[in-house]
């Protein structure tokens, strides 16, 4: 964040004085909303409404501008007509105020026009230093009691907390202060960052980062301003407070070539899981997940494994925790033998002493207190899911008093699901105020309990960091690129992309490039039977397709047939391709396809993927994508994240493949990709890997190069 930005936004949060321009005397405006807010939230400043045509609003004398306000003013509230904004910000330029919110809309989001009046609101911003967030947002709060401040057109104002939450959209920063509300969450602070003109989701993760008031972070997104940035500032925040992200709509898309497997492959939903998974944030799909995740973060210690245990008094939501826990990657505790028959002894014969410990529907707080405190003793639980259904012979309350009571007691994390026909609202108050996250369908419980767990196998995770390989070289790329600008095309022949992945260390298939059936022979000869034939040429992006490849080449006289089949095949399906000749490459034996590719995006840069290989790539779509660089950790989880992992892994006693040996590829590609930027795309498909200790090998590629650049 540049610098009198990042000092000026903390006016955001914490302005001594405001400046509301355009507060209104009508009732039903924005103007008088936001006012009334500030005024009526406890703000602890000095609030002005400016508006040349009132005297005063809400019992406060009203200015005619900026100007006639006495003294400094560290924040405005814009809320004019958006022509009328550009005037009003050099006023608040001149007068030395160093930050704005512009809740007015009718910039970018409406077209052209409105585009033009935004860029010359950022111009008068950065002429004078100006943080400015917005136009077209619904506004900032700050819960904190040394401040108290309300600046938006929200009904309410959040109860004090720990949560952040910062939202590009302004209703759905509506609807979410209003659940906050509803669910009794406390808030830390609140932003809606609108078109983001000036201040990015970017900047406020730097601010809220180090705000001693803030332990976790909510993001709602439609989409991510500088996505590297992101991905740096997210992994910093990460190791010590957890970011939760919604991520809604769709990335523009860069032109991506038909012929790229990576490009047709990486939508932007792949995209976002992947970048959020590469800097430890998670996503989740609903805003209710938001809060209902962020309510077990800002108040439970984190599992130190995944192994987790449920004491319930119904069997059916038993179940469904049970089920919904596995499904999301928790693992149900294998209690103690000690566990097991201190249970047995202390419940009754129906019940179910194993996990799920099902302490049947008549259970009080003395089964409670039992069962919980032998199972949260229990060394191989880390987290707990209590399940409480209230009946005529169960008291809520009681329950309640007990699960606060053993909780307190030890350092795991506990989630309640609490439910039932009789009034639980006194039970809930009871957890609510003992700090213990309640869920109204048990499925949620489990899922916050999964949540937690993954965020703390995040921060348990081994550090690596991005592998440069030394044994590069450069300037062999850099001949092969200058050669292909100077003949004006942009893309490499597969001969010339197999040298400049043999220039990056990749281990290629030994290769030759013949211009006649004689030099076909000889090649074969040298390289040594059994071989593969290629066609090279710019017209034929999918040489299998026009049957351009023939396989399993054994002797001269299977060559000689394989050569002109080709180039009868060539003449057949593209007559007038221009033919630069035919590959003669060495035919590995064995080994499992796999791809890995590059699709320069304009929106993340360098897109990584990997997954299985062949030509069924696109339709199976198992592959995963990671944005360069990469750390070594990173191309770990690429090859783990596929559903066809398992086939990696050695599946009915096959043996395990070399997956080091593609990770080691996975960072060299990475390398390539950020030392040369002009790579648009590049695919190798497939690489062949093969079993552990016995590395990989590059069969095909192809690479594309920016069309700028040529």
């Amino acid at each position: 964040m540049e610098g009198d930005k990042g000092e000026n936004l903390r006016f955001v949060f914490s302005p001594r004085t405001v400046a509301v321009i355009g507060a209104s005397t009508r009732q039903d405006s924005i103007g008088r909303a936001v006012f009334a807010n500030i005024l009526f939230s406890g703000y602890t400043g000095i609030v002005y409404p400016v508006n040349p045509k009132a005297k005063g609003i809400l019992g406060v004398r009203a200015y005619h501008s900026v100007w006639d306000i006495p003294g400094e003013v560290d924040l405005a509230i814009v809320i004019v007509p958006s022509v009328a904004v550009p005037a009003v910000m050099e006023e608040c330029g001149e007068k030395g105020i160093k930050a704005a919110v512009i809740i007015t809309a009718g910039f970018r989001e409406i077209g052209r026009k409105g585009a033009e009046l935004e860029e010359e609101v950022k111009e008068i911003c950065r002429k004078y230093s100006i943080s400015l967030v917005g136009p077209n947002c619904l506004g900032v709060i700050n819960t904190s009691p040394g401040i108290s401040f309300n600046a938006t057109f929200a009904v309410g104002m959040p109860r004090t907390g720990s949560i952040a939450l910062v939202s590009q959209s302004g209703a759905i920063g509506v609807v979410a202060l209003e659940y906050a509300q509803k669910e009794s969450i406390g808030l830390s602070k609140f932003v809606s960052v609108g078109n983001k003109a000036d201040v990015t989701e970017n900047d406020l993760l730097a601010e809220l980062q180090d705000d001693a008031e803030t332990d976790v972070i909510l993001l709602y997104l439609e989409d991510i301003a500088n996505p590297k940035e992101f991905i740096e500032l997210a992994r910093e925040i990460t190791e010590r407070k957890p970011v939760l992200v919604m991520k809604s709509g769709r990335t523009i898309e860069g032109a991506r070539a038909a012929s790229s497997h990576t490009g047709a492959l990486a939508g932007s939903d792949e995209v976002y899981d992947s970048l959020f998974a590469q800097c430890g944030v998670l996503r989740v799909e609903r805003l209710e997940e938001l809060f209902n995740y962020a309510t077990a973060f800002a108040t439970q210690p984190f599992p130190k494994t995944n192994r987790v245990a449920i004491v319930t008094n119904a069997g059916g939501p038993g179940i469904l925790a049970t089920d919904t826990c596995i499904r999301y990657g928790l693992q149900m505790a294998q209690l103690e033998e000690t566990t097991v028959q201190n249970l047995r002894k202390g419940l009754p014969l129906a019940a179910s002493v194993t996990n799920p410990v099902d302490i049947i529907g008549d259970a009080g707080r003395e089964r409670y207190e039992l069962a919980l405190t032998n199972v949260l003793n229990d060394k191989y639980v880390d987290g707990l899911i209590v399940i409480a259904l209230s009946t005529a012979m169960v008291a809520p309350r009681e329950i309640a008093h007990a699960i606060a009571e053993v909780s307190s007691k030890y350092k795991k994390p506990v989630v309640v699901y609490c439910a039932g026909p009789a009034d639980i609202s006194p039970a809930l108050k009871i957890l609510d105020e003992n700090s213990i996250p309640h869920y109204k369908f048990p499925e949620v419980a489990a899922k916050a309990m999964a949540s937690m767990a993954s965020y703390a196998q995040w921060l348990a995770r081994p550090r690596t960091e991005v592998q440069v390989f030394e044994d590069v070289s450069k300037e062999k790329v850099r001949e092969f690129l200058a050669t292909a600008k100077t003949e004006k095309r942009n893309f490499l022949p597969e001969p010339e992309a197999h040298q400049v992945l043999k220039a990056y260390g990749f281990p290629v298939l030994d290769f030759r490039l013949a211009k006649d059936q004689q030099e076909c022979i000889k090649y074969a000869k040298e390289i040594g039977y059994p071989v593969v034939l290629k066609i090279v040429s710019p017209d034929v992006l999918h040489k299998v397709d026009v049957g351009g490849v023939k396989l399993n080449i054994e002797n001269e006289v299977e060559l000689g047939k394989a050569y002109m089949d080709i180039l009868d095949g060539i003449k057949l399906a593209k007559p007038e391709a221009n033919i630069w000749g035919i590959l003669v490459q060495k035919m590995a034996k064995g080994g499992k396809e796999t791809i890995i590719g590059v699709n320069r995006d304009p929106n993340f840069g360098a897109l990584l993927m990997f997954g299985l290989g062949g030509v069924y790539v696109e339709a199976l779509k198992d592959v995963t994508f990671r944005i360069a660089p990469i750390r070594d950790l990173s191309a770990q989880n690429m090859i783990k994240e596929i559903r066809g992992y398992k086939i990696l892994e050695g599946y009915r006693g096959e043996p395990p493949s070399d997956t080091a040996a593609i990770a080691g590829c996975l960072g060299r590609l990475s390398q390539l990709v950020t030392d040369f930027e002009e790579i648009e795309e590049l695919d190798i498909n497939p690489l062949l890997v093969f079993e552990k200790g016995k590395g990989a090998k590059v069969a095909d590629a192809r690479i594309v190069i920016s069309a700028v650049n040529v």
